[in-house]
């Protein structure tokens, strides 16, 4: 079936039209042929691409455009981020629908990881947005393509141990630890009591783990759905001090394995 084209406008084109590009491809690419642009286009934040890659999603073909550069062309959807782009694009020549969205610019925005906070809120609005608007491609999933199925009941019940989610949040932050480097961040002696623990998040595809050399990296599963991903991503970054000691531990532990990278 042809793709319904979507197309994100913001001011500057450089964090939040590029986050909802990337996750509408990531979520319904099969469906959807998103694109972005901004009324006055900025260079991509790095700070957006590495929130969209904490969570998973593909960044590498985004690119900043000007709105000119899809002049003439038709889309069934216009959909503006933010007020001024609203206000500038208020009846897009060419859509079919237009809505407008608004939300905060992650450059302003206070508080931990807000290019984080904005991403989770971009991606529950295209959650409503692919529930209303995808009655006629029936086999769309609303959560993004995954390997598997994860049940919500089982995984915020792995939150629930205190072991287990500063694992989670440590894991998060570091992106992949081994089991010596989870004993001493959490000051364990027992490493049956921690490889059981994260053998509870294995079995609940939340963790998967990696063999290099003698050591057995642990990192959050890449296949995790991304509302689970937002889940770790917000309780992480919005409660560090739950970490900072375990944080320290680490960083002053001796002889930490050497890592190779996640593709090899």
């Amino acid at each position: 079936m042809t793709k319904l084209r979507v197309l994100f406008l913001c001011t500057g084109n450089s964090a939040r039209s590029q986050m909802a590009e990337a996750l509408l491809t990531h979520r319904a690419g099969d469906v959807f042929s998103a694109y972005s642009a901004g009324t006055h286009p900025e260079a991509v934040d790095s700070r957006t691409l590495e929130a969209l890659h904490r969570f998973g999603v593909d960044s590498k073909n985004l690119v900043s455009n000007h709105i000119d550069d899809y002049q003439g062309q038709a889309f069934d959807y216009v959909i503006t981020l933010c007020d001024k782009a609203s206000n500038e694009c208020r009846s897009y020549p060419g859509a079919a629908k237009q809505f407008s969205w608004d939300f905060p610019d992650p450059k302003a925005r206070l508080g931990n990881n807000p290019f984080a906070a904005t991403l989770n809120e971009i991606n529950n609005r295209l959650s409503m947005f692919l529930l209303v608007e995808n009655a006629a491609a029936t086999e769309l999933k609303v959560q993004p393509a995954s390997a598997f199925d994860i049940d919500p009941t089982v995984f915020f019940k792995c939150l629930t141990d205190d072991i287990r989610l500063k694992t989670l949040m440590l894991t998060h932050y570091h992106g992949e630890l081994c089991v010596c480097e989870l004993m001493q961040a959490l000051a364990e002696d027992s490493q049956p009591k921690v490889s059981r623990n994260l053998a509870v998040l294995k079995k609940a595809n939340i963790i998967s783990d990696r063999k290099q050399g003698q050591w057995v990296f642990y990192r959050i599963h890449p296949d995790l759905p991304l509302w689970a991903k937002s889940v770790l991503a917000q309780t992480t970054e919005n409660n560090i001090p739950l970490i900072n000691i375990p944080l320290t531990r680490l960083a002053d532990m001796q002889g930490r394995p050497n890592k190779a990278s996640f593709c090899q």
